[in-house]
């Protein structure tokens, strides 16, 4: 027997519509940037879900459940996304270009770096910006097509982060780049999860009210 249809949409729902974003940045002929802090807090809004009805729900606490009613998942719910924020915070500096290959972004990569630091260096896929007292290398993820420029050592100039996305955006603008053929893969798997959970939703209304009693009733 499948979950119970209420469950399953919270659970799919977001996850498919971060699918289908992902889907779309890929089709483009150009790439995205984007920074770390909002890469992660978009995968925390996808796996929201999982969440909520798999961990959050199975530990909810039943003295405030009792106590609140269902405010309680009002207050599960900031919690949880208090510790996305948390996660955001404490990592390390890092940008993302999807839909993009190491070998288009470089020289890209090296006209902004050169732009803004005439001692800047590489090393390999390691990028040094002395004066600006930023260190980077590039880690490609070649099934999702993005690159990551992630921090390397504990020093680390966060305005000059933040200047680097500004000097890399308008430079990465004009360039051209094949869709990513795996956006269609991701088109119809997020279909998929969207139109299971949904038709599962709309299909039996009744142990939808089950579950809602379930969750929100005590």
């Amino acid at each position: 027997m499948l979950p119970d249809p209420l469950r399953l949409a919270i659970a799919f729902v977001p996850l498919a519509a971060y699918c289908l974003l992902i889907a779309l940045l890929n089709a483009r002929r150009r790439p995205f940037l984007t920074t770390g802090g909002a890469d992660l807090a978009a995968l925390g809004a996808a796996l929201s879900g999982l969440v909520l009805v798999g961990p959050i729900e199975l530990f909810r606490p039943e003295a405030a459940s009792t106590e609140y009613g269902s405010y309680v998942w009002l207050f599960l719910l900031v919690f949880y996304w208090l510790c996305v924020w948390l996660v955001v915070l404490l990592g390390r500096p890092r940008l993302v270009v999807y839909n993009v290959s190491v070998d288009e972004l470089r020289p890209v990569l090296a006209e902004a770096a050169r732009a803004m630091d005439t001692q800047a260096r590489w090393a390999g896929d390691s990028l040094v910006l002395p004066t600006l007292e930023i260190q980077l290398h590039l880690e490609s993820f070649d099934f999702m097509r993005h690159v990551s420029l992630i921090s390397s050592g504990s020093t680390q100039n966060m305005t000059a982060w933040r200047q680097l996305a500004n000097h890399l955006y308008p430079q990465l603008k004009p360039l051209r780049v094949e869709p990513n053929p795996r956006a269609l893969g991701f088109v119809l798997f997020a279909l998929a999860l969207f139109c299971a959970s949904t038709g599962h939703l709309l299909a039996n209304p009744q142990r939808v009210a089950q579950a809602m009693q379930e969750i929100f009733t005590y």
